[in-house]
């Protein structure tokens, strides 16, 4: 790290104690962006990275609700709106009982880079609750879902902070949310809210942009060498949406999923995932990946190993934070994989990574690959603030330009500062720069 970065470092320690995790998003940033304060001492001056390592606004709520048999429980809410310096904070909002102060922090700061990236007028924040949906009946996450935006409503806005979804929170949960909110404000603001059904205001393509986005990232990674998908063994970790359509499009460009996984394991099918039949275990009939493997007889369920240890050429975690770590990648490594994109938010610890690095693996890092998510949603704020909906075709394919230009900003970033091929450096440069231009321009804010 950079010797003007480590006191900087030092005080987020001191001043977060106890947030792992937004410890390790921090520093995975400020090791990367010691060139740029070489050449811009006017952000030192400004103090910008202190000022990003700061949240603008941290809101931290109760909410109480009453399940299906009058039991009354209490969750706790968060909203952290963490830098509005290029536009509305953005990002989604994650139901999950791991949820904490530090796991919102953690992905508010990681989406401050990530929206910067898509080069699209969006600020970065996170949020969500300690509720587990799982379990629940519709009525109770109903009510847990109008209790949560009595408090958050006061916070957002079309103009001001727009939510998603996330973990937990899918087109179910936004649409409760959107009613309740409707239902206070009287105020019809289909922009306030992304993720949401097609039928009151949702966007095409939403529902695949991360899966599909991380595709088209690595997609550009592998033509940078000269390569493609074409005839190449992938591996996705998880099972869930980003998963699921992650899958979908590399078998359109020609690769093959050998692997996937949910927290009982993984299914290795040599022969290639079959998309539909994984499609109905996870989405109609909500079983375990265990159902795959007990309805074809060439998979194979494997429990007591890491998914990491599949031999392919490209391996795509989408799953969750921290999953990857230095065994797996060195598993991967010894194996012949080429490219590494992460589909899901730092789902690769540091260690993992810096094999990648010495390996001469490429690596993509998940505020990079990660980004058609948010991309979608600003594409689905585009069209509420139009009152117009566009074609599944035509949202696809201007969600594969944004991630063609995010690919091409850090590749073109990373040669600039004389780290070529160093997509890591690439997008964390090319986010903090934008945002500290902003800032610049907006004065001590």
């Amino acid at each position: 790290m950079h010797d003007k970065l480590e006191p900087i470092y030092e005080r987020v320690l001191a001043r977060n104690p106890g947030e792992a995790e937004f410890h390790q998003a921090v520093r995975e940033v400020l090791e990367s962006i010691g060139p740029a304060v070489d050449k811009h001492p006017e952000y030192a001056q400004a103090r910008i990275v202190e000022r990003i390592c700061e949240p603008e606004r941290q809101v931290i709520f109760r909410v109480p609700w009453e399940d299906d048999s009058g039991d009354i429980h209490i969750n706790r809410g968060f909203r952290v709106e963490f830098n509005s310096a290029l536009g509305p904070y953005k990002g989604g909002l994650r139901f999950n009982p791991s949820v904490l102060l530090g796991t919102v922090k953690f992905l508010g700061f990681e989406q401050v880079f990530k929206n910067a990236l898509t080069g699209l007028p969006i600020g970065g924040g996170k949020g969500g609750s300690d509720f587990d949906p799982r379990g629940r009946s519709d009525r109770e996450v109903m009510r847990f879902c109008q209790s949560f935006m009595l408090e958050l409503y006061r916070h957002i806005g079309e103009y001001t902070d727009v939510p998603a979804g996330d973990m937990g929170v899918g087109s179910r949960e936004i649409g409760y949310l959107f009613g309740q909110y409707k239902r206070i404000t009287n105020r019809y603001e289909s922009a306030v809210l992304t993720g949401k059904d097609l039928v009151y205001g949702g966007a095409q393509v939403r529902r695949e942009a991360t899966g599909y986005g991380c595709t088209y990232f690595v997609e550009q990674v592998l033509k940078s060498r000269g390569d493609s998908f074409e005839g190449k063994d992938v591996v996705v970790s998880g099972s869930g949406n980003v998963a699921l359509y992650t899958i979908e499009k590399v078998h359109q460009l020609g690769g093959r999923v050998v692997a996937a996984s949910d927290s009982s394991g993984f299914i290795h099918d040599p022969k290639g995932i079959d998309l539909e039949l994984l499609k109905e275990i996870k989405e109609v009939r909500r079983e375990r990946i265990s159902t795959y493997a007990d309805t074809v007889p060439h998979a194979e369920l494997v429990s007591d190993r890491s998914i990491w240890e599949v031999p392919c050429q490209v391996a795509l975690p989408s799953a969750t934070q921290n999953e990857l770590d230095a065994d797996g990648a060195a598993a991967l490594a010894r194996n012949g994989c080429l490219v590494v994109g992460e589909g899901a938010n730092m789902p690769t610890t540091p260690g993992a990574v810096k094999v990648f690095q010495e390996a001469g693996v490429l690596f993509a890092p998940g505020k990079a690959a990660n980004a058609g998510g948010v991309a979608a949603s600003a594409l689905e704020m585009q069209q509420n603030a139009s009152r117009d909906s566009w074609s599944f075709a035509y949202s696809e394919n201007r969600l594969r330009e944004i991630m063609i230009d995010v690919h091409d900003r850090c590749h073109a970033t990373a040669e600039e500062y004389g780290r070529p091929g160093d997509y890591v450096a690439g997008a964390n440069i090319a986010g903090y720069a934008r945002v500290a231009e902003a800032m610049l321009a907006l004065g001590l804010v």
